[in-house]
């Protein structure tokens, strides 16, 4: 989210527009509500819906999406600038706001037909999913590890589906929540999809821009955000 985030502000912007926040702090504080919204609302309210084995499963795509990124990932960070603290604050908003409306639709008020888990777009969908969290958590490791611990400087990232396009963790996080929209069959998680999709790409045509200006041997087969294409 936080990723998402930056994208609405310049660089000279995130300077006016708060303090720096440290890069673990930020990411732990401001995804958590995403986690455990969804997690209080199944365990402390009533919930009609969540006895249904599509809901329980779409609930769990969202919750596990969002304890990679506040219990695990802010841990594994290696560097990183400072969070603007608007971007912070804005992440944690949107990440109470969102998880609030994802987990009371899917507990409370989704219904979907007999056999929906067997059906072509659940399958799918639960499939993207999947295979879009993959691709996320493996970019992220890739860009963790372009450095040694005592290198310095900027390197071209190699590997999974960076060989693809340049933003291969804001791809990997488009097919994930694409997967959940379909999956889900809502305007709600085809809202969440629908932004997601919006804003990583203009932050993954901006990152390709950039390698591209930096390196002379960039690769040129290598596509901004999907590969082959674009």
């Amino acid at each position: 989210m936080d990723a998402i985030l930056k994208t609405l502000f310049s660089s000279e912007e995130q300077e006016v527009y708060g303090f720096p926040v440290n890069v673990k702090f930020a990411w732990f504080v401001q995804e958590m509500p995403a986690f455990l919204v969804p997690l209080s609302l199944v365990l402390w309210s009533p919930c009609a819906k969540i006895i249904h084995l599509p809901n329980q499963l779409l609930l769990l795509m969202f919750i596990f999406h969002y304890l990679q990124r506040s219990l695990i990932y802010p841990f594994l960070i290696r560097g990183g600038k400072s969070t603007p603290f608007i971007s912070f604050v804005l992440a944690f908003v949107f990440c109470i706001y969102n998880g609030y409306l994802q987990a009371r639709y899917l507990s409370h008020y989704a219904d979907y037909p007999p056999g929906w888990v067997t059906h072509p777009c659940f399958i799918i969908g639960s499939f993207m999913w999947f295979l879009g969290c993959i691709i996320n958590i493996h970019s992220d490791h890739i860009l963790r590890n372009l450095r040694k611990p005592a290198e310095t400087g900027y390197k071209i990232p190699r590997g999974g589906m960076f060989e693809y396009v340049s933003g291969a963790n804001f791809f990997g996080e488009i097919v994930e929540w694409t997967g959940f929209a379909l999956a889900g069959h809502s305007v709600h998680s085809a809202a969440f999809a629908l932004f997601t999709l919006i804003v990583l790409s203009s932050r993954g045509m901006a990152h390709h821009k950039w390698y591209l200006s930096k390196f002379e041997d960039y690769p040129k087969s290598r596509k901004a955000l999907i590969p082959f294409v674009l």
